[in-house]
C-alpha cells in the first residue's frame, strides 16, 4: 500500500467511511495484538475491501478501478506484455478509441513509465488504483499449463528440477492449495493441487525426470536421499513473490515409486480475525465471552482439515497481549504468531503433548493452547490446567459439539470436573465459497429441488426460492468457487448442561438440553450461509448434511 497511514485515517474520517470513534477502537485494537488500522476496520466489517480501495485511491488522487465488478478479460490483460505488467503490477482496465485506462497498486510509478506510452501510441493515457490482491488474481490470466512450462524447462536443458519445483511451487502460492501432490504411476507422476479442500489436477511429469525433482525436495527437506523403501517427513522454505512460506514434507514409498505430499503451511495467520472465519454474530459473541474469562477450557472439533487450528489461532490473535503469558504445544507448529511461546512435539525427546503440558504447567503461563487431546493422560492434564486458573484451548476429534462431551467422560475425565472447567465446544467445517467475480442467482421451484435433495419443502417456505452459484471464470479456475468459510455449531455450557453432564449424559440427552437453549446445527449454521448467497446447497450438502 503506497500510503501513509495517517493519511489514510485522516481520508475515511473526511468522507464518512468510517467514524473517529471506530478509528480510535481501531488503533487500540492495532496496538494491542500488534495488527494494522485497516485489518481491525475490515475484520469488524467496518469497511469493505472496495470501501478501502477507493479512499486509498482518494488519498492518492487518482481514480478507483473496482477489479472485483469489472474482471478483467483474458484478452484485455493480454494487451499488456507480461514482463510490462508484472514490472508495474498493472492490468488494462478500459480502452476505447481516444483513452486507455490502467489500473495499479502503485499508479505513480506506472504513470511515470514511458513503456505504456509505447503500448499505447495516439491514445490518452489514464491511471488508476486497485486493490495489490485483485491485480494479482488478473494477472493469473498470463499463466499456461504446468505441462507446458515443463516441456519448455526440459527443452532449455538448463536447471530442471529446481525450475519445475519452482514452477509447481509458484502455481501452489498463486492458486492457495493447501497440499502439493506427487504421485507416480506406471508411465509418469500425475502433480495434483488441494485447492479450497478439492484436490486438481496441475500437469504431468515425465518419470525420467521425476527421480531428479524427488532429490532436489529430499534435499531441501533435509531427508535421505538414498533412502527408498521407508517413509520420511522433514520441511523446507520457499520464496515467491517476496513472500517467505513454510512447507511440510512427506514422502511415502508406493509400488510405482516414492510419493510427495508437501503441506503449505499458511502465512496469513497475523492478519486473520474471528470474523473472517464465517462466524455468525451471536457465535463470535459467546466465544469472545467465553475467551474473556480468566480459566476454563474451549474445544474446537472436527475432522483433519476442517480449520480447527486457525479457528483456534484466530482467537489467540484477540487474546495476545503484552500483559499475558501465551504457550502452544503443537504437532507441528503450523502457524508462527509473535509474541506466542509455540512449542513444537518431540517424541524422540519424550517431548509428548502430555508431557509438554504439564512442564508449561509450571512456566506461569495465563493461555494455553494444545494441538490435541489425542488420549485420557493429555485429557485430565488439560482439565486440570483449566481448573486451576488457566484458559485452556484445544481441539478434539469428533463428529460435533454433542459428541465431545460423552467421548471424554469415555476417556476417564472425571464428571464434576469436566462439568466446571468446559466453556464452550465447537464444532466447525469448510465449505467453499461461491466466487464473487461469477456468481449469479437462479429461481429454482422448490419441487425441482425434492427431485435432488430430500425435504427441500421443509428448508424452503414458498413454492420458488433464490438460490446462488458460480458460472466458472479464470479467477476461480472455472470452478465456481473462490476460498473457504466455515459452518460452525456451537454448545455453550449452561447450569443445566453442567447438572446433566454429572449423570454421564448420552450424545442424545446432551443435545436435548442443547436444542432448549437454542443451539443450531452444523447444516442450520450452513442453511444461512446458502440463503445469504455465500455458498451453494450442493456444497453444504457435500460437506455437512443434516445429521439430526
Amino acid at each position: 500500500m503506497h500510503i501513509e497511514e495517517a493519511k489514510l485515517k485522516e481520508i475515511l474520517v473526511r468522507e464518512n467511511y468510517v467514524t473517529s470513534e471506530d478509528i480510535k477502537k481501531a488503533e487500540k485494537a492495532a496496538a494491542a495484538h500488534r495488527s494494522s488500522v485497516e485489518e481491525y476496520l475490515l475484520s469488524e466489517g467496518l469497511l469493505s475491501k472496495d470501501l478501502l480501495g477507493q479512499a486509498i485511491a482518494e488519498a492518492l488522487k487518482v481514480p478507483y478501478a473496482d477489479l472485483n465488478s469489472n474482471q478483467p478479460s483474458a484478452a484485455q490483460v493480454a494487451k499488456i506484455p507480461e514482463q510490462i505488467a508484472r514490472k508495474y503490477n498493472a492490468v488494462l482496465f478500459l480502452e476505447d478509441r481516444k483513452r486507455v485506462v490502467i489500473t495499479s497498486d502503485d499508479p505513480a510509478r506506472a504513470s511515470g513509465s514511458k513503456e505504456f506510452q509505447k503500448l499505447f501510441v495516439g491514445k490518452n493515457l489514464h491511471f488508476a488504483y486497485s486493490l495489490a490482491e485483485d491485480i494479482n488474481q488478473a494477472l493469473v490470466h498470463y499463466h499456461k499449463p504446468l505441462g507446458t512450462r515443463f516441456s519448455q524447462i526440459i527443452k532449455r536443458q538448463g536447471r530442471v528440477a529446481p525450475e519445475i519445483v519452482e514452477e509447481i511451487l509458484n502455481d501452489a502460492y498463486t492458486f492457495h492449495a493447501s497440499d502439493v501432490h506427487f504421485e507416480p504411476q506406471t508411465h509418469d507422476v500425475i502433480v495434483r493441487f488441494r485447492i479450497d479442500g478439492v484436490l486438481h489436477e496441475a500437469g504431468r511429469l515425465d518419470k525420467e525426470n521425476y527421480e531428479n525433482i524427488l532429490n532436489r525436495i529430499k534435499v531441501q527437506s533435509r531427508l535421505r536421499i538414498d533412502e527408498h523403501f521407508a517413509a520420511q517427513d522433514g520441511s523446507m522454505r520457499f520464496q515467491t513473490n517476496g513472500q517467505m512460506f513454510d512447507l511440510r514434507t512427506s514422502i511415502m514409498p508406493t509400488v510405482d515409486g516414492e510419493k510427495i505430499v508437501l503441506r503449505v503451511l499458511a502465512t496469513y495467520i497475523e492478519g486473520l480475525s474471528l470474523g473472517e472465519l464465517g462466524l455468525s454474530k451471536d457465535h463470535q459473541r459467546i466465544l469472545e465471552e467465553s475467551a474473556a474469562k480468566p480459566f476454563g477450557m474451549i474445544l474446537v472439533t472436527g475432522p483433519t482439515g476442517s480449520g480447527k487450528t486457525t479457528t483456534l489461532y484466530a482467537l489467540l490473535k484477540l487474546l495476545n497481549d503484552p500483559e499475558v503469558n501465551i504457550t502452544t504445544i503443537e504437532d507441528p507448529v503450523e502457524y508462527k504468531l509473535g509474541g506466542v511461546n509455540q512449542i513444537q512435539v518431540n517424541p524422540q525427546t519424550n517431548l509428548t503433548f502430555a508431557q509438554g503440558l504439564r512442564s508449561i504447567v509450571r512456566q506461569d503461563p495465563d493461555i494455553i493452547l494444545v494441538g490435541e487431546i489425542r488420549d485420557n493422560e493429555t485429557a485430565e492434564i488439560a482439565v486440570n490446567a483449566a481448573l486451576t486458573g488457566h484458559l485452556l484451548l484445544s481441539t478434539f476429534h469428533a463428529n460435533d459439539a454433542v459428541t465431545a462431551i460423552p467421548r471424554l467422560l469415555d476417556m476417564g475425565v472425571e464428571p464434576f470436573l469436566l462439568a466446571s472447567t468446559l466453556e464452550v465446544v465447537i464444532a466447525q467445517r469448510l465449505v467453499r465459497r461461491i466466487c464473487e467475480g461469477c456468481r449469479y442467482s437462479k429461481v429454482v421451484r422448490v419441487k425441482e429441488l425434492e427431485k435432488t435433495f430430500i425435504h427441500s419443502s421443509r428448508l424452503f417456505k414458498g413454492k420458488t426460492v433464490t438460490l446462488y452459484a458460480g458460472k466458472g471464470c479464470a479467477m476461480c479456475g472455472n470452478t465456481g468457487y473462490r476460498g473457504r468459510t466455515g459452518v460452525f455449531e456451537f454448545i455453550r455450557l449452561s447450569p443445566k448442561l453442567q447438572e446433566l453432564i454429572l449423570h454421564n449424559p448420552s450424545t442424545q440427552q446432551v443435545w436435548e438440553v442443547a436444542r432448549k437453549e437454542k443451539s443450531t446445527t452444523l447444516f442450520e449454521d450452513g442453511m444461512e450461509k446458502v440463503r445469504n448467497g455465500i455458498t451453494t446447497l450442493e456444497e453444504l450438502m457435500r460437506v455437512a448434511p443434516p445429521s439430526r
